[in-house]
């Protein structure tokens, strides 16, 4: 395998920029280009010790003042030998690094090719791997330590006592098949249906974790919606802590869907900022109104504001009952608490919040309705859940092949019909973590990296 190196602080000037290497060549490629201060070649320094010295470009002329470490295989990120140069962060610093290196043979390396590596090498499995990528990308406290729990293994770990328990009961399945003339005695058959049905609950638990775990690492999506002068775009404005959103006293000035990022409650919601409904002629209007309806349908919670200044009108009514049905959660809010107490709304069937978004009034009840509506697990779980479609669409797979191993167990089918689902269970648990996952998967999983990692 060649060696590669990349810029792995990304292409920005910083204060501190890493040039990362990985492979055969790799600290002797990195010691052509640094001189230590100490005068020692780079190849005699101890694993994981910071080196200080001088970087040198492709002519050997003095660039930087630099650390620079090395990390031999199999004990490193990628199982492979390693080298870092941490220079100082100039782009122009970092070009003349990685020119350097490419003259000693170093190839560039591909998005995610150092986590490629490491789950090739056997340093990472596949679920370990895409936390490495979610954990860069992590938008909350939350994401965070459930990628961190992900990387260091517990999601893994949950997977394979599954596994494990398969690979018990297919050995006892193939023994059956060896030794057709021994007759499987009632109790242990019904040891098997045990451990098949408690496979099954282990993975119906899991797959239950999917909406909990997606939601923690990519956001709730979270319309907000209301007729239009409701307050909707003051929220949105209240909520990020800056003017993302045009705010006039003009009926229709949103006239298309505005996202963004924010934590609330402690959750990272999508908030999507959407028009007025109302019947309108306005074509451009109209078109936003219909994007408004649409994001109902999207939205695991909706935020259904009220103009708390007035009476609940007909349209306010219509627009919660068409919330209630089309979101998965829904807080109404009365709004513009700062101009008066206002009138009630009376028989709510969900939770009523009042605001004020120009002082700010009622957003700790929201932050506590929010939380409520999606209850966090207890901090053991972080990391124990899937937290994409691939993950929860092999969990499924294996889920259903042990289905249906149950019903041909208990339907007196013979045990090699029995071994092909189980068998197949276990296949699908394989890709989960990378023991029998396709080519064309993996690299659609490292594709989303960025270089250098």
């Amino acid at each position: 395998m060649d060696t590669i190196a990349a810029i792995a602080t990304g292409s920005a000037r910083c204060a501190v920029g890493i040039v990362r290497l990985s492979g055969p060549n790799a600290i002797p490629a990195a010691a052509a280009v640094f001189r230590a201060a100490s005068g020692k070649p780079l190849e005699t320094a101890a694993d994981r010790q910071l080196v200080y010295g001088t970087l040198l470009d492709g002519e050997g002329r003095p660039v930087d003042q630099i650390l620079a470490t090395v990390s031999r295989g199999p004990r490193s990120y990628t199982g492979e030998d390693t080298a870092e140069l941490q220079c100082h962060g100039s782009p122009a610093v970092l070009a003349l690094a990685l020119e350097a290196l490419y003259a000693q043979g170093v190839r560039p390396a591909e998005p995610g090719e150092f986590t490629r590596r490491a789950f090739l090498n056997g340093r990472l499995d596949l679920l370990q791997a895409e936390a490495v990528a979610d954990l860069i990308d992590a938008d909350s406290a939350q994401a965070v330590r459930c990628a961190g729990g992900q990387l260091s293994g517990a999601l893994s770990r949950r997977v394979a006592a599954v596994y494990d328990a398969l690979v018990d009961v297919s050995a006892h399945f193939h023994a059956v098949l060896d030794y057709p003339d021994e007759d499987l005695d009632p109790f242990t058959q019904r040891e098997l249906a045990d451990a098949l049905d408690r496979g099954a609950a282990d993975l119906s638990a899991l797959l239950d974790t999917y909406r909990r775990g997606k939601f923690l690492v990519g956001g709730i999506p979270c319309a907000i919606v209301g007729r239009p002068n409701a307050g909707k775009s003051s929220l949105l404005n209240a909520l990020l802590g800056y003017e993302r959103a045009i705010v006039t006293d003009i009926p229709g000035t949103t006239r298309d869907t505005v996202e963004e990022k924010c934590t609330v409650g402690g959750r990272l919601l999508r908030l999507i900022d959407t028009a007025g409904i109302r019947e309108t002629a306005d074509a451009v209007e109209r078109i936003g109104v219909e994007r408004s309806r649409k994001a109902l349908e999207g939205a695991a919670l909706a935020l259904v504001l009220w103009d708390g200044t007035c009476p609940p009108t007909t349209e306010d009514r219509d627009l919660l009952a068409l919330a209630l049905d089309r979101a998965e959660r829904v807080i109404l809010l009365r709004t513009k608490t700062d101009l008066g107490p206002g009138p009630a709304w009376t028989e709510c069937p969900c939770p009523v919040v009042a605001v004020s978004s120009k002082t700010g009034d009622g957003l700790r009840a929201l932050e506590e309705a929010v939380a409520e509506a999606f209850p966090g697990g207890a901090a053991e779980e972080a990391g124990q859940m899937l937290t994409n479609a691939r993950q929860a669409e092999a969990a499924g797979r294996a889920l259903g092949a042990l289905r249906a191993a149950s019903g041909s167990l208990a339907a007196g089918m013979t045990p090699d019909a029995v071994l092909v689902d189980v068998e197949a269970a276990m296949a699908a648990l394989g890709e989960l973590t990378g023991r029998t996952v396709r080519e064309d998967v993996t690299d659609r999983i490292f594709a989303r990296f960025c270089v250098g990692k």
